[in-house]
């Protein structure tokens, strides 16, 4: 049974020498203070994790009375939507997910379910703006705004984004084909010098056959993002996330980030983990009718003891405007894994177009004079 409580979140610790702000220190366990050096260590990530399920059904039927909450104070972006957690002490920014300008008059609060579990920041601004920087000296053809806009590595911000994770045992059953190779010999017509000749040769065919069956799979921790302010075509290239490393959620691992509250509820997020797991019952399925070749006809699949927690991931983001379009890069702040969008730049593609041609042309004339000069 999970307490219904509430938490304040405060990302804000003050140094105990200098009274500065106190800031997590990506790939340690302690918090530093940028003025005067002093580290303090973060008891709790030396400790083991136990990590424990929150049961799926019970929590629908309960109306999520009896799970852990947390106060959070968020400003929403006017453009994008997305709600991230504010910066100390100021008021105009950046959205990080669509660079809009923010003039942040005040946050709104809300009650959220808590995460339970974190991944923490392991590689630091400095290192994961190198990797942009290489990143984006690697494109073609991009726009020197781009390159410019890599000078600052301001640019990034750290954040931590909102996920759902998903246990269940399923069991299916389903309908398809079963294609087994064999080799037969077929007769063929030829014509060499004029003549008709016939030959044979060995071909494969495919001999189909009615399947039928149940297969079981157990997925554990099927991964699903729970915001809607990134696109999930590169979230998901951030993967693979070292899950084995996972802690207990502590505010001192945001201290000095911004995280983003969860747009995906947990309904909607087990319906987006039911595709995942689709693929990994066809590959079961598959494997289980056999021979050469499967087609799968029907696929009806039961879901058991489904469980779910709510963590948060580190990412490096950072979001650029380019002729009106939004272009955002993430960086996997636990691997550096750099993905993301690329604007192009037109005149680059014309002016390297023209520069094709001019070669083209230039060969062939070289070609035409070294002809008619009789060489």
């Amino acid at each position: 049974m999970y307490e219904e409580k509430t938490n304040e979140i405060s990302n804000q610790l003050d140094c105990r020498d200098c009274g500065a702000l106190l800031k997590y220190a990506p790939g340690t366990e302690h918090l530093k203070c940028e003025y005067c050096g002093a580290a303090n260590e973060i008891k709790e990530a030396v400790e083991a994790t136990v990590v424990e399920e929150i049961d799926f059904e019970k929590f629908l039927n309960e109306n999520n009375t009896n799970v852990e909450k947390q106060e959070i104070t968020t400003v929403k972006c006017g453009n994008c939507g997305a709600s991230s957690t504010l910066k100390p002490n100021i008021t105009s920014d950046s959205c990080p997910f669509c660079a809009s300008p923010i003039v942040v008059t005040g946050g709104t609060t809300n009650s959220i379910i808590k995460p339970k579990y974190l991944l923490p920041f392991k590689v630091d601004q400095k290192n994961a703006f190198e990797e942009f920087k290489k990143w984006v000296k690697s494109l073609w053809f991009a726009p020197n705004d781009l390159k410019n806009y890599v000078d600052n590595a301001d640019k990034l911000n750290g954040m931590y984004i909102p996920y759902w994770t998903y246990d269940s045992n399923t069991e299916s059953d389903y309908t398809g084909q079963r294609g087994d190779n064999y080799v037969t010999t077929e007769t063929y017509t030829t014509v060499v010098n004029g003549k008709s000749q016939t030959n044979t040769r060995t071909v494969t065919k495919i001999r189909w056959s009615y399947a039928s069956g149940h297969v079981r799979n157990t997925f554990d921790d099927v991964l699903v993002l729970a915001s809607k302010s990134l696109p999930e075509k590169y979230t998901n290239a951030l993967e693979p996330w070292d899950m084995e490393n996972i802690t207990g959620y502590n505010d001192k691992f945001l201290s000095g980030f911004r995280s983003e509250s969860y747009q995906v509820d947990v309904k909607t997020g087990f319906e987006k983990s039911k595709v995942i797991m689709e693929q990994g019952i066809r590959t079961t399925i598959c494997r289980d009718i056999g021979g050469d070749h499967q087609r799968i006809g029907s696929v009806s699949t039961v879901y058991n003891d489904i469980s779910f927690k709510h963590i948060l991931l580190p990412i490096w983001l950072s979001a650029f405007r380019y002729n009106e379009k939004v272009f955002r890069f993430m960086i996997n702040g636990r691997t550096g894994e750099v993905q993301g969008e690329r604007p192009y730049s037109v005149i680059k593609i014309v002016l390297a177009v023209l520069a094709v041609i001019a070669i083209g042309i230039g060969i062939y004339f070289a070609v035409d004079y070294y002809n008619n000069e009789g060489y």
